[in-house]
């Protein structure tokens, strides 16, 4: 939509499409708020969003450019009498840093290859070159565009009625919001040829890679507001069907479930029985465990005289922490563990299908649908505040229009460094994302969804979380793996997590065996700590909330709670993210406008509230997955 078709006034305009900015304007709009949602960025999700290879590959070369300060436009010719400016920052170059990339497959079919021996430090700008060369092909490709209808966006210039109808037409196409074997089986073989650097390329869009490493947790915040909304129904998702672990240099499988202790050839008799013992022992708080407090979760375990296997699995594995952390959250981490089990599989986690960044995508589409209007390559240039009342009466966009709003929602990047509340410094998460020819740990199936954790492989080295993602989940091409490596920075993303690539995997640099997948092609880099920023208290007007990026969590608690929190200081008395009719249900102005009276009217009314009470539970049924 262009600057001058926008309306000149609205409740709430929120600038960044983040997951926790989605959210909160899909929250807005679905309760009947007016909502303008914009981005500078010419995608949506900011840095929650996946990429195709080739768009991977000039988001690359995008941050390696040094951008040129943009000249600061005077607008104060807007104000009125009692106004004053705030300015916004218009560059967001600190919360991506340190971007390494290395190809270690050949280059076959090109004349001036990269030497497939020796990593190469600037594959971005290879890579560009061979992605505009791509594009004018790709787009014609039947197989390519049937993705790229499935993988449905929302409209940059979007209306309610234009909106419902395409969801309409969406919610009533077969298995929305399922997962049908059909996926897993229409992926081909895994091809037994090295698969070039090329060939990564020609096939771009068949990846989706995810700037952020999560997962859902079964009955994590995320997953329960995607069924009490209904946003579920846009997206579709896979189980995480194996918890590994990496032990004495091999990958071991951690069992979890009842099943897989029993099934476990990992276990003597009496290790499965102590830990169900354990287990069991956990789901409530005892005074033994009260004792305690304050002390290691470590020592807590091996009080339990569980052996080093067994507390290993829970450390590590099932709690996924240190062993300096204290005994209550070590527990807690466990329950919450066991309490995500059994709800859609074998282990506590899903994982969208396309990836992460479908997830902001969805809740864009509701706010859409139900009136929301969004603009990407747009931004908002400064706030005008009233100086009696300190509140924000309007903002000017990039383009000098005013537009009049209640209240305004931005993501901590545009937030300029002179306005934020800096309490502690800024932490940051390392992230590798590496695309490997086959499994960490092979077995019966090739459709392994799988997450790996490690603990430090040396003492100063942090603990990494590894998710390895299998083609059925629609990230990578068919025989190649796409694998997320997080951790806690120390030092860069490249000096934190290549020693264990190159331990786990086979590089140039590796001595791995020859049952080692071998790494293709790989980027570090370190992202901005979300969980770190302070969001309250900045030098803003009392109308101006903020939501922090990506944290370094594997779940979603952190955006969803910061959502509902600017929800509810907004809208205290309001539900947050009721559940959207289904399409067929929606009664349009004008129907049955002669026959119907007003008590049938208000009968068809009630009627629809329990329908929609039933979808709640409907939707949860409908969240299926495939092992």
């Amino acid at each position: 939509m262009a600057a001058e078709d926008l309306p000149s006034e609205f409740d709430v305009v929120i600038l960044g499409t983040g997951l926790a900015e989605s959210v909160v304007a899909a929250a807005f709009s679905r309760v009947g708020q007016r909502v303008l949602h914009v981005d500078r960025r010419s995608y949506y999700a900011a840095n929650w969003a996946s990429f195709t290879f080739n768009g991977l590959l000039t988001w690359i070369q995008q941050h390696h450019e040094e951008s040129q300060p943009e000249e600061v436009q005077d607008w104060s010719s807007l104000l009125e009498e009692g106004e004053e400016l705030i300015y916004l920052s218009n560059s967001d170059s600190t919360s991506i840093s340190n971007l390494q990339v290395f190809c270690f497959t050949s280059e076959e079919d090109e004349e001036e290859g990269l030497s497939p021996d020796r990593p190469n430090t600037t594959e971005e700008e290879t890579g560009a070159g061979d992605e505009d060369a791509v594009k004018e092909t790709s787009d014609t490709e039947s197989a390519e565009s049937k993705e790229e209808e499935t993988k449905e966006k929302p409209e940059e210039t979007a209306d309610g009625k234009e909106e419902e109808e395409a969801s309409r037409t969406e919610g009533e196409e077969p298995g929305a919001g399922q997962i049908t074997s059909s996926t897993a089986q229409s992926q081909s073989e895994p091809s037994r040829k090295k698969i070039s650097y090329t060939q990564l390329v020609k096939e771009g869009r068949r990846f989706n890679i995810d700037l952020v490493s999560k997962l859902m947790y079964s009955r994590g915040s995320l997953v329960d507001l995607l069924i009490k909304s209904n946003v579920s129904r846009y997206a579709e998702f896979k189980n995480v069907t194996r918890i590994l672990t990496y032990r004495h240099g091999k990958v071991e499988q951690v069992p979890c479930s009842r099943a897989d202790v029993f099934a476990s050839r990992q276990l003597s008799v009496v290790e499965k029985r102590k830990l169900m013992r354990f287990l069991t022992s956990c789901v409530e708080e005892t005074e033994e465990q009260q004792a305690y407090n304050g002390r290691p979760y470590l020592e807590f375990l091996s009080d339990q005289q569980l052996g080093d296997n067994l507390q290993h699995f829970l450390l590590h594995s099932i709690a996924m922490v240190t062993e300096d952390t204290p005994t209550e959250d070590g527990l807690a981490a466990t329950r919450h563990f066991l309490r995500c089990l059994g709800r859609y599989g074998n282990t506590p986690f899903l994982f969208p299908v396309y990836g992460l960044g479908e997830i902001p995508q969805c809740f864009c589409r509701m706010c859409a649908v139900f009136g929301g209007i969004y603009c990407l390559r747009h931004s908002v240039s400064c706030l005008l505040v009233d100086k009696d009342t300190n509140r924000c009466k309007a903002v000017i966009d990039s383009r000098g229009q005013r537009i009049s709003c209640s209240h305004f929602v931005v993501e901590d990047s545009f937030v300029g460094a002179d306005r934020k509340r800096v309490a502690t410094p800024t932490r940051f998460v390392s992230r590798a994302v590496l695309i490997t020819d086959g499994s960490i740990l092979p077995g019966n199936s090739d459709q392994q969804v799988s997450l790996v954790t490690v603990p430090p492989i040396a003492a100063g080295c942090p603990a990494v979380k590894m998710v390895e993602l299998c083609p059925s989940t629609m990230t990578c091409m068919p025989g190649t793996y796409l694998v997320h490596l997080t951790c806690q920075s120390i030092g860069s993303a490249y000096e934190d997590l290549s020693p264990l690539v190159t331990r786990m995997f086979r590089t140039p640099e590796s001595h791995n065996e020859e049952t080692s997948p071998s790494v293709l092609w790989c980027l570090y880099f370190n992202m901005a700590d979300g969980s770190g920023l302070e969001v309250e208290g900045h030098d803003l007007p009392s109308n101006v909330h903020v939501c922090s990026g990506p944290d370094g969590g594997l779940g979603h608690e952190h955006a969803i709670r910061q959502a509902e929190s600017i929800f509810q200081k907004i809208l205290p008395e309001e539900d947050f993210c009721p559940p959207a009719p289904n399409p067929e249900d929606i009664i349009y102005d004008g129907d049955n406008t002669s026959s119907s009276t007003g008590g049938e009217e208000e009968e068809k009314e009630g009627v629809l509230e329990e329908e929609q009470k039933e979808d709640v539970l409907e939707e949860e049924q409908s969240l299926q997955t495939e092992e």
